[in-house]
């Protein structure tokens, strides 16, 4: 399951992407559209704006924007940041490798063979999908709401 610091993040960039190319946008509208706590939200944003999803402005006018298209911002580099490693064991991880204490031979581990089919599973989407994804996903929704 991804953490519910990552569904937030998620959802503050959906609002971004939403206003991709129409200047910053403040703390307090994404935190009140998307219902997350301002200061959570703060920590998130900081979080991404580090590393280089985000851009922020100070002052009046000022706020965060997306330092990329939404096309370009894929669900696993997100989920990377805010939760860690996609995979489900570090020995398997492409980005933050660790061996495991229990095992004898990593060459030979049966469960390191069906945990790498499963991590490129999920990579398989995440690695696809963008913040494009979302908000086509967020007006198909709407339309059949309306319809």
């Amino acid at each position: 399951m991804i953490s519910k610091k990552a569904k937030y993040a998620l959802k503050a960039l959906k609002v971004l992407a939403e206003q991709y190319g129409k200047g910053p946008v403040l703390i307090s509208y994404i935190a009140e559209k998307e219902k997350i706590p301002k200061k959570f939200l703060e920590a998130i944003l900081l979080d991404l704006r580090n590393n280089g999803v985000l851009q922020s402005q100070k002052g009046k006018g000022g706020g965060y924007l997306l330092r990329v298209p939404p096309g370009e911002v894929n669900f696993s580099k997100v989920l990377r940041i805010i939760d860690g490693p996609i995979a489900p064991a570090l020995c398997v991880s492409m980005f933050f490798y660790g061996k495991c204490d229990d095992c004898k031979d990593e060459e030979t581990c049966s469960l390191r063979t069906v945990l790498e089919r499963w991590r490129d599973a999920n990579l398989a989407v995440l690695d696809k999908t963008t913040l494009n994804d979302l908000l086509q996903a967020e007006n198909a929704a709407s339309t059949d709401i309306l319809s």
